[in-house]
């Protein structure tokens, strides 16, 4: 889809929700990356499965600390944990709300957020109801982000699109909903779908998103190269299991270190 067309359908998707009702919520958060960044502050260095013990988030968060990454990416019931490890860091602790599915109620994905972020947890990573979406039911996806971004309270919301079970169409119009109802960031993907990042879908998802919202690229990041291809591509964080090897690869390994 080219520059023109994905203008068009986000235009359209744009007046679709101010002629129902739904005012766009402006986003005050800096989240844009630049040249300056140093690559290990683009990483949310993630561990999600749902069998991992208290010591493997003992050592994410000890990796976390060394590598000095942006966040660590935690579920709900390990936000206290990350907290406890990371206090008086430069590391914070983000987690995840309605995930991986994004069909829980909104009342539901409020209720984690605002449980989460009393324990000290700094950005959330919401599902879309990726039905809903599907349906055409485009206000129902703005009102879901809409409360969940009222819930956090400035902090930063990101909002995970899982961009391979939508169509180009159905990515931009989850991006306008996203945006419009006030979220910082667009986001790929869980990691628990179909499939993951790609750079196409993170171009599309840049020309959404404009100068003043992120996009964060997640699900079946491993290596140094395909992280270089994103963060051209407009990706200005990345979700990853695999940031200790990447960023060692960077210092380095055989791509070397050549200016990230």
């Amino acid at each position: 889809m080219n520059r023109e067309q994905t203008i068009a359908l986000a235009q359209a998707a744009e007046e679709r929700l101010l002629s129902e009702g739904r005012p766009a919520i402006p986003c005050s958060v800096a989240v844009r990356a630049d040249s300056r960044t140093e690559l290990s502050r683009y990483f949310d260095h993630t561990l999600l499965k749902p069998e991992a013990r208290a010591s493997q988030y003992e050592t994410l968060c000890r990796e976390a600390l060394q590598l000095r990454t942006r966040t660590v990416c935690v579920p709900p019931d390990r936000v206290a944990l990350a907290v406890d490890l990371l206090q008086d860091s430069t590391v914070e602790v983000c987690t995840v709300i309605g995930f991986p599915l994004g069909y829980s109620s909104t009342s539901a994905k409020v209720a984690e957020v605002d449980l989460t972020r009393t324990l000290g947890a700094s950005e959330f990573d919401v599902v879309i109801p990726v039905g809903r979406l599907r349906d055409g039911d485009l206000p129902a996806v703005y009102d879901d982000i809409r409360a969940v971004v009222a819930a956090a309270e400035g902090s930063v919301v990101k909002v995970i699109l899982e961009t391979a079970l939508l169509t180009d169409a159905e990515k931009i119009a989850g991006s306008v909903a996203a945006i419009h109802g006030g979220a910082a960031f667009l986001k790929t993907s869980t990691g628990f779908s179909t499939g993951g990042a790609t750079v196409e879908d993170i171009r599309l998802l840049r020309m959404v998103a404009g100068e003043s919202r992120g996009v964060k690229a997640s699900g079946g990041v491993r290596e140094l190269a395909f992280v270089k291809a994103c963060i051209a591509a407009g990706a200005d964080r990345i979700g990853a299991s695999a940031t200790a090897a990447i960023l060692a690869n960077a210092a380095g390994g055989p791509e070397g270190n050549d200016g990230y």
